[in-house]
């Protein structure tokens, strides 16, 4: 519950409350639409189809990558992109701590964790024997931050959940206990919105090789349990 009241006074102190139709973009570009819609973009981007393999291939962050392009119900909900380059144990925990310190400084995103350094490994971490061994996963998770204002939708929402929670009584006259409960209520109202834009990368293991892999997902476009 700490980590779900920061996430709600980051995002009233922040002010960024961003629009219905604001989803998660990535180089700019809605992760939303068909796919070929996105592999032409991405194309104009100066990324290269590998049509065998059925992704796209270039440099992205310094680093050369393959891209894939998820998609559900004809529409894109992520696009992933994966090291084209395996690294070592050393490197990737310097290139994982890097890419945590790059997100922190960048003002789109706000970690999931407001704990100081949240993600970032030790430097004296055995990450190959947690991996293996105790099943550790080693993942950093953002939310990305909307470019538009829309503060009128988001009070709907919360009017909305608090509405459906309690009654006009305790909405008008409310205790110390509704108080609460509402504040959890908001926060839960506020998370679920920030969490349908999330960034988030990790690192990948194959046989003492090391990979980066990052994932831009738009939640809106995402299964929920529609097709069970």
């Amino acid at each position: 519950m700490k980590r779900l009241l920061s996430i709600l006074l980051v995002a009233l102190i922040s002010l960024v409350v961003f629009a219905q139709k604001d989803v998660t973009k990535f180089l700019g570009i809605p992760v939303d639409g068909t796919k070929e819609a996105m592999k032409q973009k991405l194309i104009s981007k100066g990324y290269k189809y590998n049509k065998l393999h059925d992704r796209l291939e270039g440099e992205f962050n310094g680093s050369k990558v393959y891209i894939g392009i998820v998609t559900y119900n004809n529409k894109v909900w992520r696009i992933a992109v994966q090291d084209a380059i395996e690294s070592s144990e050393t490197d990737i925990k310097i290139r994982f701590n890097r890419l945590c310190r790059q997100f922190a400084k960048n003002d789109k995103y706000m970690p999931l964790s407001l704990d100081d350094n949240p993600y970032e490994i030790s430097e004296g971490e055995d990450i190959s024997y947690e991996m293996l061994v105790n099943n550790k996963r080693y993942e950093a998770v953002y939310l990305q931050k909307g470019e538009s204002i829309d503060s009128t939708y988001f009070s709907s929402l919360m009017k909305e959940a608090i509405s459906k929670k309690f009654t006009k009584q305790q909405i008008d006259n409310p205790t110390d206990y509704d108080k609460e409960a509402m504040i959890k209520e908001m926060v839960n109202v506020t998370l679920e919105y920030y969490m349908k834009k999330t960034v988030w990368f990790l690192i990948d293991s194959s046989y003492g090789d090391y990979k980066i892999v990052l994932y831009y997902d738009n939640e809106y476009n995402h299964s929920d349990g529609e097709d069970l």
